[in-house]
């Protein structure tokens, strides 16, 4: 069974509101595209998908926008080319290399985990929360921002029950940002 990973941006108080943090850096850019190598598909919420494709879709041109410095065209290739599965109830179609995800969401990323491969890749905010709750995230990791942004949605508000966490890993990068990842310490029933 392919693993699910929760992988986010977070501040210091537990904000992972897109803008909250500090903008990518070239490490933590490499670092992402590196982990979207690492996953066979991406799940995504609405908002999610949207969001990220209004930034990281090629154009039709094949030109990447002269907003986007040259490190960051290996992650925007690495997610315009990832396969994605799209939950939402209000999306009609998606395209952009991605299908929907409807009906009974636990049953649907159970399907999903048992097709083969090396894993999933989930990221954002509300999704993330519901996945949490059914208990099918298998590694939770996050890059923490040296910063303090003081409001905005925080880190899996709302979660139901505590989940117990080991850490796996940690890396820390030259700005003073900390990644770490963490499995589960027992299935949740």
């Amino acid at each position: 069974m392919r693993p699910l990973r929760y992988s986010i941006n977070t501040t210091l108080d537990g904000c992972v509101h897109h803008e909250a943090g500090i903008a990518p850096d070239e490490e933590s850019m490499r670092y992402w595209t590196a982990e979207m190598a690492r996953a066979d598909a991406l799940l995504l919420g609405r908002v999610t998908y949207e969001m990220m494709e209004s930034a990281w879709r090629r154009p039709a041109t094949g030109a990447w926008p002269d907003w986007m410095d040259e490190w960051e065209i290996p992650f925007a290739e690495a997610i315009d080319g990832a396969r994605k599965h799209v939950v939402s109830s209000t999306l009609d179609r998606v395209d952009w290399n991605a299908e929907l995800v409807r009906g009974d969401l636990a049953q649907a990323v159970q399907r999903l985990k048992e097709e083969p491969g090396e894993g999933l890749w989930v990221g954002g905010v509300t999704l993330p929360l519901a996945l949490a709750d059914l208990g099918l995230i298998d590694e939770y990791e996050f890059l923490v921002q040296p910063v303090l942004a003081g409001h905005g949605p925080t880190l899996l508000a709302g979660l139901r029950e505590r989940i117990r966490l080991e850490l796996v890993d940690r890396r820390e990068f030259r700005s003073g940002a900390v990644v770490m990842r963490y499995r589960p310490v027992e299935a949740r029933s």
